[in-house]
């Protein structure tokens, strides 16, 4: 009975769980806020056999309310499925660029990267996979450095360069060339699908059109081993992918594993109208200007952002100097060419959203700064903007439910179905046999009656030596006339539960 009782609780955790991932999945951001109040502990719930947590669906559905509310739940940000997939890879593979700034803002794994167990893919790949140039933009935004000659340095860029000054050469060329099974790299998707503005980012950041694809047995790959860039945008028949590649210098006379060139690959695939282009290098070539997608000034945010916050509006209501553009917040930020003022907020969402032509006045990549039109190409904090001040994550402050209740007087107006901070409980272990489960009397704590959680059957092995006979009678009351409640009382009876094994390895909350 004991075990039964157990499993029960067990069960319904699970109950309550599958309510969050419903509301992460549906977007319904008071069910999850109502549920994660609660309990905190929910938001490390993962589904069974897929293993994806509310995390991961709030991503994949682009719903960024929600994985901003997890996040500053406590949850782990870099938690992964059953694929090694994380919150940040399934954003880019929807191309929700407002989740993957959020993600990226709270620091998600880059540096580290992380990939697909199946395929090897990183969120880079998903994200070019899909043509998801937004998103690309923000994966990068640790490696990109707001200086007004990036341009010229990127197109000198080799993988054997070395750490300059400026910013680390190499650490880029790193991450924007790993290859995925196969030697898949995210230019070879970008230019397989024909996503010629993801193409076109891609070679300004300094992804290599001469890496080749490799035959190592974990693909299987119809071009044939040993291809280039180009040899997949010949197989997926777009001309401006051709052309940006030839432009910048790849070979038509290239040979794969198979011996076919990229124009062999065309007629292969009966690409006729890639045949002028391929068959012969062209007198006059297209010229391409930068691409729109690129944004020097966003990583001098992303650090300001991450510093002093983004999302707080402490400006007073008679604020005397708000932001120009959204009229709400204080101005925070300043552009280091035209000392134009924003707020950090819009300030973000200009670099992050900025897909127009270069502006009139500025290197490449800089963008327009909206009231003067000149090129921005970093910001820099104003003098009174102040670091923010980090929260406790919500996880260490909640503590594990138990089955107990203490007497306090009846003056006292704090109902509460958790454990107050001031108590010491011992938690379930999950590992080998149960430790006990005690809570030490304080003055100051009042637990409600109708939401303890007992059992008549409760062990003595669960409670404390140290507890005395009238704690453990009055634990056997409350649990006795918990099982009389009224249907009404017992809804709530979904949200409590014990943490058996399954709280430390991630199957329940």
């Amino acid at each position: 009975m004991r075990f039964l009782s157990l499993v029960g609780k067990s069960f319904g955790c699970s109950a309550s769980g599958e309510r969050l991932v419903s509301a992460a999945r549906d977007g319904d951001l008071q069910e999850a806020k109502a549920l994660l109040d609660y309990n905190p502990r929910l938001a490390r719930y993962s589904t069974f056999g897929v293993r994806n947590s509310p995390l991961h669906y709030s991503a994949a559905h682009g719903h960024n309310e929600i994985v901003s509310l997890l996040l500053e739940s406590g949850v782990d940000i870099n938690l992964r499925n059953y694929r090694g997939q994380t919150a940040l890879m399934q954003a880019c593979q929807f191309g929700h660029w407002e989740v993957v700034q959020t993600l990226i803002l709270h620091r998600a794994s880059v540096r580290k990267i992380l990939v697909d167990y199946l395929n090897g893919a990183t969120a880079l790949h998903l994200a070019a996979l899909n043509g998801h140039s937004q998103c690309i933009r923000l994966l990068l935004a640790d490696y990109v450095p707001s200086i007004p000659n990036f341009c010229s340095i990127s197109s000198k860029r080799s993988k054997n360069n070395k750490s300059s000054p400026d910013f680390d050469e190499g650490a880029l060329y790193r991450v924007i060339n790993r290859p995925a099974d196969g030697g898949v790299t995210a230019l070879h998707m970008a230019a397989l699908n024909g996503h010629v503005e993801t193409v076109h980012l891609l070679l300004d950041l300094g992804a290599s059109f001469t890496d080749v694809t490799l035959e190592d047995g974990t693909t299987i790959d119809l071009i044939g081993s040993g291809s280039t860039a180009l040899h997949y945008a010949a197989c997926g028949g777009n001309l401006q992918c051709c052309q940006l590649l030839i432009a910048r210098g790849a070979s038509l006379t290239t040979e794969n594993a198979n011996g076919w060139t990229p124009l062999m690959v065309a007629r292969s695939w009966h690409k006729d109208w890639l045949e002028d282009t391929l068959s012969q290098r062209q007198e006059v070539q297209p010229k391409f200007s930068s691409s729109l997608y690129l944004c020097l000034p966003l990583m001098s945010i992303v650090e300001i952002a991450r510093e002093c916050g983004w999302r707080s509006n402490d400006s007073p209501p008679t604020c005397l100097d708000p932001c120009v553009v959204c009229l709400e917040r204080k101005c925070t930020v300043a552009a280091d060419d035209c000392f134009h003022e924003f707020c950090t907020h819009c300030a973000l969402y200009l670099c992050s959203t900025n897909t127009t032509s270069t502006a009139a006045y500025g290197p490449p990549g800089s963008i327009p700064c909206p009231l003067c039109r000149h090129g921005i190409v970093s910001f820099s904090k104003l003098e009174g903007t102040k670091p923010m001040i980090k929260e406790i994550a919500r996880k260490s402050l909640s503590l594990p439910f138990c089955a107990c209740a203490v007497e306090i007087p009846e003056s006292t107006s704090v109902e509460t179905p958790f454990c107050n901070a001031d108590a010491t409980c011992v938690p379930l272990s999950p590992f080998g046999s149960f430790r006990s489960l005690s809570c030490r009397r304080f003055h100051t704590l009042k637990l409600n009656p109708s939401l303890c959680m007992g059992s008549p059957d409760v062990s003595n092995s669960l409670v404390s030596r140290a507890t005395d006979c009238g704690v453990q009678n009055q634990l056997l009351r409350c649990s006795r006339s918990s099982f009389r409640r009224s249907t009404s009382q017992s809804e709530g009876r979904r949200w409590l539960c014990s943490f058996n094994r399954s709280v430390e390895t991630g199957r329940s909350c």
